[in-house]
């Protein structure tokens, strides 16, 4: 039987629905492939239009990336909204960019609305500076505020080391709307949501091949087949040999991830906020504390998909560089995961050939850009929505082999 990986998120999991997997032959409007963030969105909107729905996991709900990474729910993409505003005009970058706040609200939404159980929402997200960037934080504000419509806060330095006690920080900037939450326990809620209103879904049963027959298109697992109008590839770096053009353009890129014992006393001496924290690096760390006194510390980003030997003290290095009175803490789970990156740093959200759709390479930062995928195709297929079109620049590029 297929198990979650070893990590602080699956040791404490709320319980899932029971494993169902594919046998025999079943149809469906569509056909999504992938059990995360993306493919339970896009089945839950799809499911709730009206459209019948079969889900195919090749391992449980959230085994991949979904059920793995920070948790951090922000607006915005792996690509920053000054390049999208310079590349697109300030009319797009501002559509994109609101578009990733719907998907923030609806996240928050679909906890409330489905009374999700253990996914320990909390508030505020801040960016931080490793240098002294002035008054560079302020300005960010600014042009957030009067852009994009949307209220964030600069934090001084004064203010920021009063919270995060160490001075590898210079300011900040913070987003009280932000959300931070256990990503595998959000994951088996909107399963079960989505599993209520009518979509079925599969575990253990990967997706074999993809074909077509006359209008429709087949998937074949091992045990049985899908019969659809419309497939929806969700699987972003862990699935590979559906559909070769996206293999090409999905990065694999992996990233770890550590969680501590239980250290309230200890995490009060260094940080001193309830807000998640992420520096501005592009590998940059990203981290916050737990409910039942952990901290939660990811970081460092490699195109190996191995995990590296030592993985708890490399990142218990990390932490000790910035925060040296947290050096007699114990780690209790250590674990890596894979996220999917494309060559512009977008997701690609689009139909790539006549009922085929893509919800994939959300580049770490994909709980609310999935859940807005999600939206936008089932309303494409279901309504006729064309919204989706906003993401028709960011093409399945080829990403440069291995």
């Amino acid at each position: 039987m297929v198990e979650h990986i070893d990590s602080f998120y699956a040791a404490t999991a709320r319980k899932a629905d029971p494993v169902v997997h594919l046998s025999g032959q079943v149809e469906a409007d569509v056909c999504v492939i992938g059990g995360g963030f993306a493919g339970l969105s896009t089945a839950l909107d799809l499911a709730e239009r009206g459209r019948s729905v079969v889900l195919l996991e090749a391992n449980l709900i959230g085994w991949g990336a979904s059920g793995r990474n920070g948790g951090f729910v922000g607006a915005g993409y792996a690509q920053g909204v000054s390049a999208l505003e310079q590349r697109f005009g300030l009319t797009t970058a501002r559509e994109l960019y609101e578009l990733s706040r719907q998907g923030v609200q609806k996240v928050s939404n679909n906890i409330d609305r489905f009374d999700m159980e253990g996914v320990e929402r909390r508030k505020g997200i801040v960016a931080v500076l490793r240098y002294d960037g002035g008054d560079e934080m302020e300005r960010a504000a600014s042009q957030m505020s009067e852009k994009y419509d949307h209220e964030v806060s600069a934090v001084s330095q004064s203010n920021l080391r009063a919270r995060l006690k160490t001075d590898s920080y210079f300011q900040g900037l913070e987003d009280h709307n932000a959300l931070h939450i256990h990503p595998l326990n959000y994951c088996i809620g909107l399963a079960r949501a989505a599993s209520r209103v009518g979509a079925r879904i599969f575990e253990e049963s990967p997706a074999m091949a993809l074909e077509r027959s006359g209008s429709a298109h087949l998937v074949r697992s091992a045990s049985g087949l899908v019969k659809a109008e419309h497939v929806i590839l969700c699987h972003s770096a862990y699935g590979r040999g559906l559909f070769k053009p996206l293999d090409r353009a999905v990065l694999p890129v992996a990233t770890y991830a550590i969680a501590s014992a239980p250290q309230a006393s200890a995490l009060d001496a260094a940080i001193a906020t309830e807000a998640a924290v992420a520096d501005t690096r592009r590998a940059g760390d990203y981290y916050r504390r737990l409910k039942d006194g952990r901290l939660l510390w990811g970081g460092r980003i490699t195109t190996q998909k191995s995990e590296p030997r030592q993985l708890a003290e490399l990142l218990k290095g990390d932490i000790v560089s910035i925060y040296p009175q947290l050096a007699a803490m114990k780690v209790d789970y250590a674990w890596a995961g894979l996220m999917g990156y494309a060559t512009h740093k977008m997701p690609i959200i689009a139909e790539l050939a006549p009922g085929i759709w893509t919800a994939t390479a959300f580049g770490g930062h994909g709980l609310n850009t999935t859940t807005i995928a999600g939206t936008l195709i089932a309303s494409a297929i279901a309504e006729g929505d064309d919204r989706v079109k906003l993401f028709s620049p960011f093409k399945a590029n080829w990403g440069g082999g291995a």
